[in-house]
């Protein structure tokens, strides 16, 4: 589409102070169905026996797509400024298993 053509839209977003404080999540479990993607952020206190959804974010697939993106671009430009960031490992018993 050439620019002429594309228009720019501006959306004045919206920021409450209790949404502008955020949560703190150490663990994400991802869910889908063929139309909507299903991202828990969770916080799992050490030697705690439950965790605590903090929150819930319900998208479409398309959406999805540009988050990943968003995220792997991110996620390359902090790298290029401070370093790698070191990943887990497939089998770590910390990151795999079963969450009820």
């Amino acid at each position: 589409m050439s620019d002429e053509k594309r228009r720019e839209i501006r959306i004045e977003i919206q920021l409450d102070e209790e949404t502008a404080q955020g949560a703190y999540a150490n663990l994400a479990v991802v869910n889908h169905t063929d139309a909507e993607f299903v991202l828990d952020f969770i916080y799992v206190q050490p030697q705690a026996p439950r965790a605590k959804v903090r929150s819930r974010i319900i998208t479409s697939p398309r959406h999805v797509k540009r988050l990943l993106r968003a995220l792997q671009d991110n996620l390359d430009r902090y790298e290029a400024r401070f370093g790698s960031v070191e990943d887990v490992a497939a089998d770590d018993p910390a990151t795999v298993g079963d969450y009820h």
